[in-house]
């Protein structure tokens, strides 16, 4: 792809060969200025591993998306004093940590492992539910239940509002590329009187999950705002549900494509965790995210303006011929050095839930090449229009003992 069509803050891009444009600003100009949106473009991992590192430096609190450095340039971006800073996401050290804190119980490896139990239940009920005599929508019946399912029953959700949560969910992401809508409003809006009610509700009655263990929470003596409770939650429903979901859906994605990978993979169940890793890699559930300087810097020998902003091409990072050698562009199940991606961030906000989307990948994984060692794609593959999300919405498939 010529650079000329570079624009990496439209969902039309990632249509077209995004890998191509990757590839070649990570050879000859990873510390890019892209002019049109304003900011630094950054491709290979040095460079997103110097910029994560130093969160003093480079902030989240003036936005990590595409779409708020154009807000930010049209003069209405958010600002550390925004409600929105209140998410963990936007939040800079020490308020970061301090936040980060009062959740991280719930996100241990150690209680990951005690969950596997019921992770793998409610994997196998997914299964349980497909008909393998006709196509079934990978997304839709295999990559969507687990992760929802799990992460509504870790913040305190019935299994009776799984329908209308998933909804919501999807509005998140929606409103969070930028394409907020009269419905994607009203879904939040919705989203907030739930989680509002469900508060009150665990106010009064405590139980032993996420909500119960924000409501105990408190910060240098003081509890939580319900502000905070609130976006603590709309944060943690995309962080571990939507990722995990693309993950799957792009894991399915790419076995079917690789068919000798996935026979492999069938052969000897002992690779699915490090695949897994190499799932994440190739996949890249988020694409990017964005920091704004605070001071005047540089990164990898380029001088950074204070007040300039950096986009963090993860997908990028992922193909980086530094880290990954020759066969980088190659999907490879027994890669050894595959968990050296980049896929759940880094440092400072490397993500929460990065043990149980490996869990839930490891999984389902383990059951669906249990029951079926190799499915074909049998129609059109519908992707998420997204620039913020690689994910997918449709893919049929026919599963095959």
């Amino acid at each position: 792809m010529p650079i000329t069509d570079f624009a990496p803050e439209t969902a039309e891009f990632y249509g077209r060969d995004p890998e191509t444009a990757f590839a070649h600003l990570r050879a000859t100009d990873p510390v890019h200025w892209y002019e049109p949106g304003g900011f630094w473009c950054l491709t290979r991992q040095a460079e997103i591993r110097e910029a994560s590192r130093q969160p003093t430096i480079f902030s989240s609190a003036y936005g990590i998306q595409m779409f708020q450095i154009a807000e930010a340039h049209a003069g209405h971006g958010p600002t550390p004093d925004d409600p929105a800073a209140a998410s963990i996401l936007q939040l800079d050290p020490p308020d970061h940590l301090r936040h980060r804190k009062l959740v991280m119980s719930a996100f241990r490896p150690k209680y990951m492992a005690e969950l596997e139990t019921r992770i793998r239940e409610i994997a196998v009920e997914s299964l349980d539910a497909c008909d393998p005599t006709s196509d079934v929508d990978f997304v839709e019946q295999i990559a969507v239940p687990l992760p929802m399912r799990v992460i509504a029953e870790m913040i305190g959700v019935p299994p009776g509002d799984a329908a209308v949560f998933r909804r919501w969910s999807d509005s998140i992401i929606e409103a969070g590329g930028g394409g907020v809508t009269e419905q994607t409003l009203h879904d939040m809006g919705e989203l907030y009187a739930y989680f509002t009610e469900k508060i009150e509700d665990h106010r009064a009655t405590p139980r032993a999950d996420i909500i119960t263990i924000l409501l105990d929470a408190e910060i240098e003596g003081e509890t939580l705002g319900k502000g905070e409770i609130l976006m603590f939650l709309l944060t943690l429903l995309v962080a571990g549900n939507e990722t995990t979901r693309n993950l799957i859906a792009g894991g399915g994605r790419a076995l079917a494509e690789h068919p000798d990978q996935q026979l492999r993979l069938a052969a000897d169940p002992s690779l699915i965790p490090g695949a897994v890793d190499e799932m994440l890699r190739w996949v890249t559930p988020v694409r990017s995210f964005v920091r704004r300087a605070q001071v005047d810097t540089a990164i990898g020998g380029t001088p950074i303006k204070a007040e300039d902003y950096v986009v963090m091409f993860y997908g990028s990072g992922n193909r980086d011929e530094a880290v990954f050698g020759p066969t980088a562009h190659e999907f490879d199940v027994t890669r050894a050095d595959a968990y050296h991606h980049i896929s759940f961030g880094f440092g400072e906000h490397l993500c929460l839930g990065a043990a149980l989307a490996k869990v839930e990948g490891r999984v389902m994984f383990e059951e669906l090449l249990r029951r079926w060692p190799s499915w074909d794609i049998t129609g059109d593959i519908e992707p998420l229009r997204s620039c913020l999300m690689n994910g997918l919405v449709h893919m049929p498939v026919e599963l095959r003992s």
